[in-house]
């Protein structure tokens, strides 16, 4: 991405810190290599989001709480029999495609069906040039739970529905965070031109505990950038075909 970035132009500046304004209105930034101080026509401020729960009685409920969000267990119900809470009013991922699924969910249960929502399997987008799709764990997140994980990257390069899209050298790739033991799937990456239209293959493999087996010996299509995340994991096992 910041390969990406660069090229077209953005000058980035990570770990740094916004002030304020200067005396002159610009932009006053902390660097680690010292104060910047930035003129622009539009400034940008994403800091972040939290729960509007104030107003709505929440105050007068028995609800447990996790910080600003409510807490739920795996069925999304509170600490108050009958009251299930969804969506971003629980937290992390706060992504329009899990409150569908968790309102769903929460309508069968209340029908009588037995069911649980695993926040694990949720992939989230970043629908940028190029996309960013994340399922999972990442490679920092396994290693901070001691799990001892495999990292396999597969190259958009050597993908050759991507070299037709003219997306082969921007850098794109696939990557897959497994377990080293038993190969189970814990995480997908990808960054790319329409890679978005991956996330449900992603989410699919680990809603579904796939192994790297499983993913390498399925049969994707040709030429489609879905080979990309079939030879990731042929690669996790030690035998890509195009690398």
């Amino acid at each position: 991405m910041r390969r990406w970035l660069t090229r077209a132009g953005v000058e980035l500046h990570l770990g740094a810190k916004v002030s304020g304004l200067d005396g002159e209105g610009r932009l006053a930034v902390e660097t680690a290599a010292g104060p910047l101080a930035l003129a622009a026509d539009k400034i940008l401020v994403t800091v972040g989001r939290r729960p509007l729960t104030e107003g709505w009685g929440l105050e007068e409920m028995a609800l447990d709480r996790a910080g600003p969000f409510v807490k739920v267990d795996d069925q999304c119900k509170t600490a108050m029999r009958g009251v299930w809470a969804i969506g971003d009013l629980v937290g992390e991922p706060m992504l329009a495609h899990k409150a569908m699924a968790q309102g769903a969910m929460v309508a069968e249960i209340i029908a009588g069906q037995h069911r649980h929502f695993d926040p694990a399997a949720v992939a989230a987008i970043v629908f940028t040039e190029p996309e960013i799709v994340v399922a999972g764990m990442l490679p920092e997140e396994a290693a901070a739970a001691d799990i001892d994980a495999a990292i396999s990257v597969f190259p958009f390069a050597a993908s050759g529905r991507a070299l037709t899209l003219e997306a082969g050298a921007g850098g794109g790739f696939v990557r897959i965070v497994s377990r080293r033991d038993d190969q189970r799937i814990l995480g997908i990456q990808a960054v790319g031109q329409q890679i978005a239209e991956l996330a449900g293959e992603f989410a699919h493999a680990l809603a579904m505990g796939a192994v790297l087996d499983d993913v390498a010996h399925t049969i994707h299509v040709h030429p489609t950038l879905g080979e990309a995340f079939g030879e990731a994991a042929l690669l996790g096992l030690g035998h890509a075909l195009h690398l």
